[in-house]
């Protein structure tokens, strides 16, 4: 389980006093335990593990943006080896031709013809890419595929 490598890792971070990796892990498994307490649950499954960790490194993005805007490199760099270290956690992510691929297989499963069908196409391509590829980037893909061609300039 994803939640018992982390758990070990940051022991491993700990006695290699490896003070960057543990302060993560740690933040980390203090993230996972809340959303765990939240769900009323003991432990999380890999799923749930992913969209926190998820939820971590989108954090680290937005600090990094900032940090840069606010001309502080040396906390911008800080973030990003953070972010780093949280993307180990990840399942590696799909190509996009593959995203496309399943996006394909969707519409046609749901028979989608049109922007209506979003939330439906939306529901299939989540559930099999999930954690392997960005939300965002699969929802511009989705709604690329159902929008309307642009008219053609006659």
């Amino acid at each position: 389980m994803l939640e018992e490598k982390i758990l070990n890792d940051y022991k491993e971070a700990m006695k290699k006093r490896e003070s960057l990796k543990s302060s993560v892990l740690s933040f980390l498994r203090a993230e996972m335990i809340n959303c765990a307490t939240a769900k009323k649950k003991n432990a999380l499954d890999d799923g749930e593990v992913i969209s926190v960790i998820k939820k971590q490194i989108k954090q680290r993005q937005e600090a990094i943006t900032q940090f840069r805007a606010g001309n502080r490199p040396d906390m911008a760099d800080k973030e990003a080896k953070e972010m780093e270290i949280l993307k180990q956690y990840l399942p590696p992510e799909l190509p996009l031709g593959e995203i496309k691929k399943i996006i394909e297989e969707a519409v046609s499963a749901v028979g989608a013809k049109d922007m209506k069908d979003i939330g439906k196409v939306m529901k299939e391509v989540t559930a099999k890419v999930a954690g392997q590829a960005d939300s965002k980037l699969v929802s511009d893909l989705v709604r690329a595929r159902l929008s309307p061609p642009p008219p053609s300039p006659s």
